[in-house]
């Protein structure tokens, strides 16, 4: 006679999926994590297919592609803010340089044209009051 054994009947794939993901949270959380936070790990700690989570369980793959963007967003997002804040200080201090050079370039502009202006009217003064004479070139 075959010895048979009973088995304990397996959880429903719906909770062993959560269960694996949040175990899987747990060890990125602690820093022991051994797998990624993927799709894969996630079927392979359940004992599930990953047809099966795609079609069955999007609940489960929401939850586990919101940690994963958790989880990236982190690091990636403090280093872009940090990022952020030195480039606008630096384009700060651009503005600052740029706005006194245009003041300069006005200011000498302004200057140029004044300049222009009052030896145009001084030509034409020269030009009213000069009277052209023929002069010979021998004597």
């Amino acid at each position: 006679m075959a010895k048979t054994t009973i088995e304990a009947p397996r959880p429903p794939a719906a909770q062993r999926l959560h269960d694996a993901l949040a175990t899987l949270l747990r060890q990125q959380a602690d820093g022991e994590a051994s797998k990624a936070l993927t799709a894969l790990a996630l079927c392979q700690l359940a004992g599930v297919s990953r047809n099966a989570l795609y079609r069955y369980h999007p609940d489960v793959l929401r939850s586990l592609r919101e940690a994963q963007s958790r989880q990236r967003a982190r690091p990636v997002a403090k280093r872009i803010a940090r990022q952020l804040r030195q480039e606008n200080h630096e384009l700060r201090d651009q503005l600052t340089q740029l706005a006194a050079l245009v003041d300069h370039y006005f200011a000498a502009w302004q200057e140029t044209r004044l300049q222009l202006e009052r030896r145009d009217r001084e030509v034409a003064e020269l030009r009213r009051g000069h009277r052209p004479q023929v002069v010979p070139l021998r004597h």
